[in-house]
């Protein structure tokens, strides 16, 4: 069994756990932060934008993206700790985003706003490239959230919470997408953020099944994390890349006034044999 313990507690919705350098960062939804916490638990908050989804990526120079969604951008962070405009989406309503090892920029977003009870409409995947440019390469997603990518910069794995799958697209020299595929069939698994082995099996997190899950391709059933409340992103990270870290927090629904219970957030962390590799 899987000994957790918290790193970090009295969070929000916390969402977009990336361990970079020796740290790990994640957003908290709730209070518009993005925080960098040390394996000691010793935290700081890194960048504030007002913004719910807000999730992060680094590209190969080293500097973190962060999705804006509510005023359809992706930001910059310089070293200085500014925030400058990477590219402008066009439009609000983007959620999880992955950059390959290339520096193609990948980000999903729903095409319908649960929160404000709009009627259910499927989402795409768009490619932003190094001039700024954005193209969509991959639609009919019923509910696009957490993306990874293969160590050898192959393929991209998308969760789709909505169909209880992770789909799998070919990644082409232009960074666009071919060859879609149901990767894994998670049966009443409902993922959510996601992260790739050393062994290409696929960790996801689950809200409704508090838990954290390691599935093979085909959805084979490899490892798994019991929770006490919803598991909405996990990486893998620490100093030999075999730290599990899990965001959790308190779900209470897409149409309550808040969604986690107040200070149910969580940052989990626990041991596993197999660490992690590719992006994010």
């Amino acid at each position: 069994m899987n000994e957790v313990r918290t790193l970090l507690g009295g969070r929000g919705l916390v969402e977009s756990p990336r361990w970079h350098g020796d740290r790990l960062y994640f957003s908290d939804w709730s209070v518009g932060e993005v925080v960098a916490v040390d394996p000691a638990g010793r935290s700081e908050v890194i960048a504030r934008v007002a913004s719910l989804p807000l999730c992060t990526a680094w590209l190969p120079d080293g500097r973190m993206v962060i999705v804006s969604s509510a005023d359809g951008k992706l930001l910059r962070r310089e070293g200085d700790g500014s925030l400058g405009t990477c590219a402008d989406l066009g439009r609000p309503g983007w959620n999880d985003i992955v950059i390959d090892g290339r520096g193609n920029i990948y980000v999903n977003r729903g095409d319908f706003d649960p929160m404000a009870g709009e009627a259910f409409k499927p989402g795409s995947v768009s490619l932003v490239t190094q001039d700024g440019s954005v193209r969509e390469v991959a639609d009919d997603i019923a509910f696009p959230n957490g993306m990874a990518v293969t160590p050898d910069n192959s393929t991209l794995i998308v969760a789709d919470s909505y169909r209880h799958s992770l789909l799998a697209f070919d990644i082409g020299a232009d960074g666009g997408l071919s060859g879609r595929r149901v990767w894994a069939d998670l049966g009443e698994g409902t993922p959510d953020g996601i992260c790739v082995d050393a062994q290409n099996a696929v960790w996801y997190a689950d809200v409704p099944g508090r838990c954290c899950v390691r599935v093979a391709e085909g959805g084979a059933v490899l490892d798994r994390v019991d929770l006490d409340r919803g598991g909405f992103a996990c990486a893998l990270g620490g100093p030999d890349g075999t730290t599990l870290f899990i965001v959790a927090a308190g779900w209470q629904g897409m149409t309550a006034s808040e969604l986690v219970t107040p200070g149910s957030g969580q940052v989990l962390a626990t041991e596993v044999e197999v660490p992690g590799a590719g992006w994010p």
